[in-house]
């Protein structure tokens, strides 16, 4: 799926293409609420309204969510979209699924970054600072029966997420795995992953996971 994308704007990759084949897997059609948390080019809203669902696209990047907003103009389709910290901007609503494909880079940084092209990856010591946000509040943006699915590395501890999310009271399982080299960013940063453990000597690949939670109806 070819998109435009804007200077500064993360750019559809590995973790994308496959929260795009789980979304596929889901029922998705007119009527359907969905919800793209940190939604980047649109990828993912795009192809959720072109299934025929309600899309809301939410981002701190006013940049991002213009970029959404035209991608899904492009191919003839509509999209709300909203500025704000994760689930802020749509307080009150409910959503039959809900997708995201969070920052989860760990780093070194005391804070994350407030402005530019970093915050779509940096992601605190352990990966989780979204993470853990995003699980916590979740079931209380799902309808009876809504789905989240959420990608990330299996270095930022793919229990921890299930954990969270069932503590919400989700069913939850890991829908799918991949495995992929470091991108620039990773590559950056190896030698630190290797001296905190989260990867073996000469380790250069990641697994990629996405998560299915799912609330009882």
């Amino acid at each position: 799926m070819y998109m435009l994308r804007a200077p500064g704007v993360y750019a559809a990759q590995g973790d994308t293409f496959m929260l795009l084949s789980s979304l596929r897997c889901e029922r998705v059609g007119p009527g359907t609420r969905v919800l793209d948390v940190g939604t980047g080019s649109g990828a993912l809203a795009v192809e959720a309204a072109r299934l025929g669902a309600e899309v809301t696209a939410v981002d701190v990047s006013r940049r991002a969510l213009g970029t959404a907003w035209v991608n899904a103009a492009l191919r003839g389709s509509r999209i709300a979209v909203h500025a704000g910290d994760l689930f802020e901007p749509v307080r009150g609503q409910r959503f039959d699924l809900v997708l995201s494909n969070p920052p989860y880079v760990p780093g070194s940084a005391p804070h994350l970054p407030t402005r530019g092209a970093a915050r779509a990856w940096e992601a605190g010591l352990r990966g989780r600072a979204l993470l853990d946000r995003l699980c916590r509040d979740v079931p209380g943006v799902l309808a009876p029966g809504g789905v989240v699915l959420v990608v990330h590395s299996a270095l930022c501890d793919v229990a921890a997420t299930r954990s969270a999310l069932e503590r919400g009271g989700l069913l939850t399982r890991v829908e799918r795995r991949m495995r992929q080299p470091f991108g620039p960013v990773m590559r950056a940063r190896a030698d630190w992953f290797e001296s905190q453990g989260l990867i073996g000597p000469g380790e250069r690949e990641e697994e990629l996971v996405v998560v299915r939670g799912e609330q009882a109806r």
